[in-house]
This record gives C-alpha cells, sequence and structure tokens, in this order.
C-alpha cells in the first residue's frame, strides 16, 4: 500500500495533472490484484484471521491500493470472486 502523504512512489510529471490523492485513488473499486501470502504474514493484512500452518500460502485478493478485499485457499477462488465483483484483474511482475 502506498503513503499518500509521501509521493516518493508518485511520477512528478503525474503530479502536474493529478493530486498524489487522485492517483491514490486511480482504480480502487475498479482494479484488483492477486496476491500469493504465507499464513504467517496474514496479521498484517488480515488481523482477525485464525491460527493457521504459517507455512501455508493462500491467494489475498487487493485492491488497487492494495487494501485487501478476501482472503482465499486457491487462485482460482479469489479469481472467481474478483470476476464475480466485476473487478479489472492488473497483473503484478
Amino acid at each position: 500500500m502506498h503513503d499518500s502523504s509521501n509521493p516518493e512512489w508518485a511520477d512528478t510529471a503525474m503530479l502536474d495533472i493529478m493530486s498524489v490523492d487522485e492517483l491514490t485513488e486511480l482504480g480502487t473499486g475498479d482494479v484488483a490484484y492477486i496476491k500469493p501470502i504465507k499464513a504467517r504474514d496474514l496479521k498484517e493484512m488480515f488481523p482477525d484471521v485464525p491460527p493457521l500452518q504459517d507455512n501455508m500460502t493462500l491467494y489475498a485478493l487487493l485492491n488497487a491500493d492494495g487494501t485487501p478485499i478476501l482472503l482465499a485457499d486457491s487462485r482460482e477462488a479469489a479469481v472467481a470472486n474478483a470476476f464475480e465483483a466485476e473487478l479489472e484483474m492488473a497483473a503484478l511482475h
């Protein structure tokens, strides 16, 4: 997730066109991505998650700004939920 109070992540040329807040909101609610995540790293994103095996891999569906939408036990389930919510999927590299 980006810190909107710290515009270092933003291209300064874009700041002439859009504010940092506008850039931060870009795609929110319309664009999402899926990130594989180990169970041991879940507490930061999903504080209410019950204890799981630390080496278990789960799949987080995240909003364009990095806020979590849901947690799934398979990539296919996360994709299906994104499709159902009519979210445009972005690829991470």
